[in-house]
């Protein structure tokens, strides 16, 4: 089982190192013809190989499945690789709106609009073409507006493995007490925190 194990391993990491987004486990499984078990054995073994040989890059669970991403600790210096390529930062508008829908979601725009107060269409129609935010369906009710929900691509944008990572409004309401430095250790504890419990 060791060589086949190993082969399995190096096969994953490749198929990490060549995707543009997170493999689920079920997916690795399609492209190798493993079973789950191995999987998850070979994923081990690749994020134990890169930890111990110092390397740059580590597996992390993201937005359902697993991806190779550089060392946070060498983001400065890979940042100047895509200077100028970065697409724009979301609006305080946009992320307002998508904090309310992935708080609610599935949500309506009217469930969005009547808890920012405002107007949403220019933040959903950037929501929408950033595919961080999808037409899920529409609510039986008079009218049947559209609902809206998130997408992997919100996920894996803000580091997210599924959903239930997001963090609870309590914890939302304690980071906003804070200052910038300490909002800063608080957020990188939480990351922390995602990295060891996906």
């Amino acid at each position: 089982m060791g060589m086949t194990l190993d082969r399995l391993a190096r096969e994953v990491e490749a198929l990490l190192m060549a995707s543009e987004k997170p493999l689920s486990v079920e997916h690795l499984c399609e492209l190798t013809g493993a079973g789950t078990e191995a999987i998850e054995q070979a994923v081990s073994r690749v994020e134990n190989a890169l930890s111990r040989g110092g390397h740059a890059m580590q597996v992390v669970f993201l937005a359902g499945g697993y991806r190779l991403v550089t060392d946070p600790e060498l983001g400065g210096v890979v940042s100047r690789l895509f200077e100028g390529r970065r697409p724009g930062r979301l609006t305080r508008a946009a992320l307002e709106t998508l904090a309310v829908v992935a708080y609610s979601q599935p949500c309506t725009r009217a469930r969005v609009e009547a808890v920012r107060g405002v107007n949403c269409d220019s933040a959903m129609k950037t929501l929408l073409e950033r595919e961080f935010i999808v037409i899920a369906g529409r609510m039986e009710t008079p009218g049947r507006p559209l609902l809206y929900s998130t997408t992997p691509a919100f996920l894996e944008y803000f580091g997210l493995g599924a959903l239930e990572h997001l963090p609870r409004l309590d914890e939302i309401g304690k980071l906003l007490a804070l200052g910038a430095d300490d909002l800063e250790r608080a957020a990188g504890e939480i990351q922390e925190e995602e990295y060891e419990n996906p």
